[in-house]
């Protein structure tokens, strides 16, 4: 499986669609966002772009996770899911491969809008700040795995590439990672806070506040998550009918 794991890595970083929207845009965004006008004041902007730089984060981390949809949908069409059913791989481990992809793929997006954060804005965390924030993101984009998962087995390749996309945006904007949830109206902040995304944030936000997640925070993504594997479950057996 390990092989087949490196086969799946290299050809996802070959992409370069990948590479534009699960890295080269988010890191953009990150600059233009924290580096666009001049009125506020010298802290006001370190705080902007400390936060902006965990949404950011997370934005691509998503981005590169829901990006495992469209993968598979091709490989499904074009017949590749059924060759690997005649290999020494079982289906657990074809699935676990492509997760195990993802938990490799995620990582570009977290690692170049941090490296932006610390040279380009000055951002200064602590050692351990910078490996929590990072390692949390990273088991955070679980969730988000198994939803592109279950796109990609459930949908056609083009579908699925609309569908992923439109989740990355709106659950990134519903969910406060572009703006921070503060200044939404009252009803958008209570839903906001009920959106995986918003609780994905809050792993990498609450590093910079010095504490861990809190309860709402880990029950929002566990619910999530299980809503997410059931999904892809269901839409693994259904494609394993018709592949």
């Amino acid at each position: 499986m390990i092989g087949y794991v490196r086969l799946e890595v290299r050809r996802t970083l070959r992409d370069t669609g990948f590479m534009i929207v699960g890295v080269a845009t988010p890191l953009l965004m990150y600059l233009l966002f924290t580096n666009l006008g001049g009125g506020d004041s010298s802290q006001d902007k370190m705080d902007y772009a400390r936060f902006s730089m965990i949404g950011m984060a997370a934005y691509g981390a998503l981005g590169a996770a829901l990006a495992l949809g469209p993968g598979v949908a091709e490989d499904k069409a074009r017949g590749w899911l059924r060759q690997l059913r005649v290999t020494p791989l079982s289906p657990l481990q074809v699935v676990l491969g492509r997760a195990l992809t993802a938990g490799v793929t995620v990582l570009p997006a977290i690692v170049t809008v941090f490296t932006a954060g610390a040279l380009v804005n000055g951002v200064r965390l602590a050692v351990w700040q910078w490996a929590a924030a990072a390692g949390l993101l990273w088991l955070g984009t679980i969730p988000f795995t198994l939803l592109g998962l279950g796109n990609g087995y459930g949908l056609t390749a083009q579908t699925t590439g609309v569908v992923s996309m439109v989740s990355m945006m709106g659950l990134s904007v519903i969910g406060g990672l572009w703006i921070p949830v503060d200044v939404f109206p009252r009803w958008l902040a209570a839903i906001s806070r009920w959106t995986p995304t918003n609780r994905f944030g809050d792993l990498g936000w609450s590093v910079l506040d010095h504490r861990a997640p809190g309860p709402g925070t880990v029950g929002v993504l566990g619910l999530w998550l299980a809503i997410f594997a059931g999904y892809a479950v269901l839409s693994y057996r259904r494609s394993a009918r018709t592949v």
